[in-house]
């Protein structure tokens, strides 16, 4: 059996952090971020009106600085080693998040079968925002439907991964799921928890039950 794992970026690959904040750092907006960051997770602002903030908020950016923020991100350790692993399984992995596509897919460097964020304009930004790419909690579940029909398998077939509310929807809907340093309302529909720095470890939450099971 093929399993396609499915990884949120923010907070869960990153540890403490998310990508906007990174990129915010770079340009000196960290103050201005945070707030939206706030509102957002309190709820009083969604992903459109997030995005639409941010992309306002980043007028100067370039790509040399999406290269910092992503190079200087406090990721996880083993994520690249997990990656390989899933890889010689014989499985799949992909990330799917609510951060810039321009920062997300510089995952599939390490090994990414493929990354889905909101679509932003090309750094340096030179247009406006169409709404229409800014991916909500919902939309992850259409985005893994539609990488569950290009590599042949089901929401069965999936493991996901994450730690926060955005992730509830898309947790909801496979077998499989593992909270990555998460808030207590996803700890609690999680198949496994995991506090701590090291996605292998996390990994091996899952690995070790396959293993118990094949023996079994």
């Amino acid at each position: 059996m093929t399993r396609l794992h499915l990884f949120d970026l923010d907070g869960t690959l990153m540890y403490g952090s998310a990508a906007p904040v990174e990129i915010s750092r770079q340009i000196g907006v960290s103050q201005e971020i945070a707030e939206l960051e706030r509102a957002f997770a309190a709820r009083e602002i969604g992903p459109q009106e997030f995005s639409l903030a941010a992309h306002a908020l980043w007028s100067d950016l370039t790509a040399a600085h999406v290269r910092a923020a992503f190079d200087g991100a406090p990721w996880l350790e083993g994520i690249r080693e997990v990656w390989q692993e899933i890889k010689e399984r014989g499985d799949l992995c992909a990330v799917i998040s609510l951060s810039p596509s321009f920062f997300v897919e510089l995952l599939l460097e390490w090994g990414a079968d493929a990354a889905h964020g909101s679509v932003y304009p090309a750094v340096p930004f030179a247009g406006p925002m169409d709404v229409t790419g800014i991916l909500t909690p919902e939309g992850k579940v259409e985005v893994a439907d539609r990488l569950c029909a290009r590599f042949g398998v089901s929401r069965n077939d999936c493991v996901a991964y994450g730690d926060s509310l955005t992730d509830s929807v898309l947790f909801d809907v496979v077998p499989t799921s593992v909270a990555v340093n998460a808030q207590p309302y996803l700890a609690e529909r999680a198949t496994y928890v995991y506090q701590g720095r090291d996605l292998r470890e996390a990994y091996r939450l899952l690995g070790a039950t396959r293993q118990e099971v094949a023996a079994s």
